[in-house]
């Protein structure tokens, strides 16, 4: 805690053209297939982080093919042309790196971390994954049965995972954000080989991707492997990409769900743009500070007025993400305090309580210098590590932002004023844009909003 005191008691005191001077140098550029090309040079230590994001997830699939992207990342690792099922990692493994992958709504990404002279083997590895993957089937069908298997891990027998799933899926009305990422049950039944295949065809391909590699390394050095390893792959046609849009006002839905929980449970959405879909870059900056004066730590107004204050919680929270394709959610959870009879109404009222005093007064200018102190502070820190560095500029551009982003962030939210947090309240979190689900125990009735 001391050096987090430090640090955002000298946050103040660090000018914007301070923090210009103590950016890494950073290089882009595409190649002749298309691929794009992000080095970024960190020479603390010798080690070096290798990525490779592909703009594709669950916003790209179809209704009745859902899963395929997640899949997919998994038979990532069943072999290729040049390298058994399994052999990559190994591989991997006895060179002392790490490795994993992920599959998002709007990307998926491969990643290794490993010392610097170790980077050849990573590049030629994904290049070689990129277009010479095998897809056998045999493999596919056991690796399915994975997928399910940890589908119902994650959602069917988790109450709390059903909930937001079903909440996400009323949330989004027009968008396929509705879709789960690990895809519906009854399409991971139907998928076949064949979709794996065309889905692989139609999106892995150079110019739909993204190399992004950080560490101790040198552009003049690393430029010729990855033109040796990746310049051969061929172009292929680009699929087609749009933004996941929202209606701008659908009108206020609510649902109720009976499930298997030991409390219940509240959750407000309400659809609000992204730095991608916003008509002026300031105003999802100041839903992120609006995030944060709401739950941006202890001493953030819900905490302290809902569950410490007046009680009437037992946990409440926001979340907020500005850095998505597509248009996206601002989220309200909570659960009521239920040993003073606080039932998920009261907790409503409460909540909008919240809302409706921060639309009416802005935050104090100390107030909100706190908040803007602990949000760049969370930036700061994630510079420290090469690995969040490399996630960083990835979902930057993957998603289709800057990767400049990076290095001007903090002067955005410093850049936001109180008045504008409040009118990014009275803008967005308005009933015409609110999904609301009551989450409830089986067995329990509960009056309905």
């Amino acid at each position: 805690m001391l050096r987090l005191r430090t640090l955002l008691l000298l946050l103040p005191l660090l000018a914007p053209t301070a923090m210009a001077e103590s950016r890494q140098p950073t290089h882009s550029y595409t190649l002749d297939n298309g691929l794009n090309v992000i080095i970024r040079e960190d020479h603390r230590a010798p080690v070096v982080v290798s990525q490779v994001w592909y703009k594709v997830g669950g916003v790209d699939e179809p209704p009745g093919q859902t899963g395929l992207s997640h899949a997919l990342e998994h038979m990532m690792f069943k072999g290729s042309e040049h390298l058994e099922p399994g052999q990559a990692s190994r591989l991997l493994s006895s060179l002392g790196a790490s490795e994993n992958a992920m599959t998002n709504r709007d990307y998926t990404a491969y990643y290794q971390m490993l010392s610097r002279d170790q980077l050849p083997v990573a590049l030629e590895m994904e290049a070689e994954r990129m277009h010479l993957l095998t897809l056998p089937e045999d493999e596919f069908l056991k690796e399915i049965e994975v997928i399910k298997e940890e589908r119902r891990m994650r959602v069917d027998d988790n109450p709390n995972g059903v909930a937001y799933e079903r909440f996400l899926a009323q949330a989004y009305t027009a968008s396929p954000y509705a879709q789960p990422v690990i895809g519906w049950m009854h399409d991971l039944d139907r998928m076949q080989i064949e979709d794996l295949r065309a889905w692989y065809k139609s999106h892995y391909v150079p110019g739909n991707a993204t190399l992004v590699i950080v560490g101790d390394v040198y552009p003049e050095t690393v430029k010729p492997l990855v033109e040796r390893y990746f310049g051969a792959v061929p172009a292929g046609p680009l699929p087609v990409v749009r933004k996941p849009l929202e209606l701008p006002v659908i009108g206020e839905r609510s649902l109720t769900q009976h499930l298997d929980l030991q409390l219940p449970s509240l959750l407000l959405g309400f659809n609000v743009p992204s730095l991608n879909t916003v008509s002026e870059p300031w105003e999802a900056h100041a839903l992120r500070l609006l995030d944060a004066v709401l739950d941006g730590g202890y001493s953030a107004r819900l905490p302290s007025h809902l569950e410490r204050g007046d009680a009437i919680a037992t946990s409440v929270g926001t979340g907020y993400d500005a850095f998505t394709r597509g248009d996206s959610l601002f989220v309200f959870s909570g659960i009521p305090n239920e040993a003073r009879d606080i039932d998920l109404p009261t907790l409503e009222a409460a909540i909008w309580k919240e809302i409706d005093a921060i639309k009416q007064t802005p935050p104090s200018a100390e107030e909100l210098a706190r908040v803007q102190a602990q949000v760049v502070a969370g930036l700061v820190y994630a510079q420290d590590n090469i690995m969040q560095q490399a996630n960083r500029i990835g979902e930057l551009v993957t998603v289709g932002l800057p990767w400049q982003l990076v290095d001007n962030d903090i002067e955005a939210l410093q850049a936001v004023t109180p008045e504008q947090v409040s009118e990014v309240a009275r803008r967005y979190l308005v009933r015409e844009r609110l999904t609301r689900s009551y989450n409830l125990p089986n067995a329990r009735e509960e009056q309905q909003p």
